[in-house]
């Protein structure tokens, strides 16, 4: 039997619309694009338009945290993109809890390095937006948990619970100890205080990371796991409530708080988040809604949904693709279902949030379409941002170019090819290979090579 997975071939929008009905997907489309270009509230901030950089880690800050010039460049061309909302990317919370050695991580002593790479952010879009643009920026929090990976090539795993499915994939035995709740109820003063390094250096808010089964993430299906933090609702939920609180009584009440959550883990109960206890890829809503609830009562500033595990083998759950990173499986789904699945999760979301505003994702495979399925769903109040994640990385001005052109060009897209992962897996500076070539094909061949020495070094010793 033939995959039903497709690679993307559309010229004219007429031709994807067709395939849409064909497949009998939700996905809608409209040609007003003026939602757009409309102003949205965060808090006590406002967004200037409804598109928002997603947080794309590039795996290159500098040894301290601080952000490298690569790093600098990077949210230099985000920011002059035009974004109303720019979402940065994973920045650990202790030293311990970085998912590589170059991950970010705020800290008293570089502030300030942080505050300057934001300043320079934000005249970047001066100069292309014009002097009152001011976009909102949030920084994302994270405890990389069982891929942490501080010091080289080893993981270091700290885990919420033993998983069989994971576990081998990370090197992890059975004999191996799960994380104590001392240790768990040390991190809300560690989020508290990463989030008031921020504010000092500038930033509007701060996101607590909860998906793709990080720390936070694996806690909230920690069905297995004894004591406060594990078994019960209450108990899985209890280390984001507590550091959205820490974080609160820190930060003020005009900081932001987000939250990025995943909504559908597709993966077996007793291990995975959102998912039907016989059925993994049945979606059950109860806990994503019920959890959806206890952010809005705590407070919570701005959600964004995701989905799945980047390190396990469905990333089309949330990130649908036309070729695939080394050793990850075609899916046998089309990649508009896998985008129809990730825009009813962000719809549903959206309407439990009311008025907490919800960034929406799985764009970038639908290239030059984007801004007309992105209106389409803020026209019909299915999300209040149109996010982009790799699309970000390949064709950063985007924004720019749909709000002032009402366009986006076809040859600057994100074709999906999934190198900008692979560089990622290989424990390179990601980036994007095709599109940023000058600067990221020398890093992706660089990764790829030092990744296929330590594949061959290991299969020696396996041999011998």
């Amino acid at each position: 039997m033939m995959s039903k997975h497709e690679k993307f071939a559309f010229k004219e929008l007429s031709e994807i619309k067709k395939r849409v009905k064909e497949l009998g997907v939700e996905i809608h489309f409209q040609d007003d694009l003026s939602p757009l270009s409309e102003p949205v509230r965060i808090g006590n901030r406002k967004a200037l338009n409804a598109f928002a950089v997603l947080p794309m880690e590039g795996c290159d800050s500098n040894q301290d945290g601080s952000p490298s010039e690569l790093v600098r460049r990077r949210y230099r061309r985000f920011a002059a993109g035009g974004a109303g909302l720019i979402w940065w990317e994973a920045c650990a919370v202790v030293p311990e809890g970085r998912a590589n050695p170059l991950q970010m991580m705020i800290t008293e002593e570089n502030t300030e390095k942080f505050a300057a790479a934001l300043k320079e952010s934000r005249d970047a879009a001066k100069e292309t937006m014009g002097e009152d643009f001011e976009a909102v920026h949030i920084l994302q929090l994270t405890h990389s948990g069982r891929y942490s990976r501080p010091s080289g090539t080893k993981g270091s795993p700290i885990i919420a619970q033993h998983d069989p499915l994971l576990d081998p994939r990370g090197g992890i035995s059975e004999s191996d100890p799960v994380v104590t709740d001392e240790y768990l109820s040390s991190l809300p003063e560690f989020y508290a205080k990463a989030a008031v390094c921020a504010k000092r250096a500038g930033f509007d808010g701060v996101d607590i990371k909860a998906c793709h089964r990080y720390l936070m993430s694996e806690l909230l299906a920690a069905f297995t796991r004894p004591g406060k933090y594990g078994g019960s609702f209450e108990n899985r939920t209890r280390l984001l409530k507590d550091s959205i609180r820490a974080v609160r009584k820190a930060a003020g009440d005009d900081f932001i708080i987000a939250c990025r959550f995943n909504v559908f883990d597709a993966h077996p109960y007793p291990y995975g988040f959102g998912c039907d206890t016989e059925e993994f890829w049945k979606f059950d809503p109860s806990e994503p809604l019920a959890l959806v609830k206890m952010l809005c009562e705590e407070g919570i500033d701005l959600l964004s949904n995701s989905a799945g595990n980047p390190y396990y083998i469905y990333p089309q759950v949330t990130r649908p693709f036309d070729l695939s990173s080394m050793g990850i499986p075609v899916p046998d789904e089309h990649p508009l279902e896998s985008i129809s699945r990730a825009f009813s999760f962000t719809r549903m979301i959206q309407e439990a949030a009311g008025d907490v505003p919800v960034v929406g994702n799985a764009y970038t495979w639908l290239r030059q379409f984007i801004p007309y399925v992105g209106a389409a769903n803020l026209a019909d109040k299915s999300c209040r941002f149109v996010g982009l994640g790799r699309s970000s990385i390949a064709y950063p001005d985007a924004p720019k170019d749909v709000l002032s052109g009402g366009r986006m060009e076809p040859k600057k897209c994100c074709i999906t090819c999934s190198k900008c992962t692979q560089i990622m897996r290989d424990q390179g500076r990601t980036g994007c290979a095709v599109r940023d070539a000058k600067t990221y094909l020398p890093l992706y061949q660089e990764a790829r090579k030092a990744a296929e020495a330590r594949e061959n070094k290991a299969d020696k010793e396996r041999r011998s």
